[in-house]
């Protein structure tokens, strides 16, 4: 069985939001993420696999981090956890993680507390620091 191919993504709508939650993967206090179910699918982002590893991008396009997804579940925005919550490292409270949450899928397409969102956690494969020779991007 092979492994599924790999997909390269950025985290965050910014360049500021993409650097830093580059800076919290590389720093291990985020192993999670998730995203709004109507952005995945034909014509949307590719849905996360796991098993499947992926590179995640600096807002530049350049590599930044080869991941591994180990678990992937739907759910709506307001039956998330705290500990997926606090897995995303981006917040220290469940109440931080759904304001920070609801301004970006406002910005995003819309927010509501029943959105079906897609949460993954994975871990850290490769450091694709500049200047990595084996820093490789994923055919598009």
């Amino acid at each position: 069985m092979s492994n599924p191919p790999q997909i390269s993504f950025t985290f965050g709508d910014s360049e500021a939001l993409c650097s830093e939650l580059i800076s919290l993967v590389r720093s291990g206090a985020k192993t999670a993420t998730c995203g709004a179910l109507r952005d995945f699918g034909e014509g949307g982002e590719a849905m996360p696999v796991v098993g499947r590893r992926d590179i995640a991008l600096n807002w530049d396009g350049t590599p930044a981090l080869e991941i591994e997804t180990v678990e992937v579940f739907t759910c709506r925005f307001g039956e998330v956890s705290e500990d997926f919550a606090l897995a995303e490292g981006e917040d220290e409270s469940l109440a931080g993680w759904r304001a920070g949450h609801e301004a970006y899928f406002t910005r995003n397409g819309g927010f509501s507390p029943d959105m079906m969102l897609v949460c993954e956690r994975f871990r850290v494969v490769r450091d694709l620091a500049e200047g990595d020779p084996d820093a490789a991007l994923p055919p598009q």
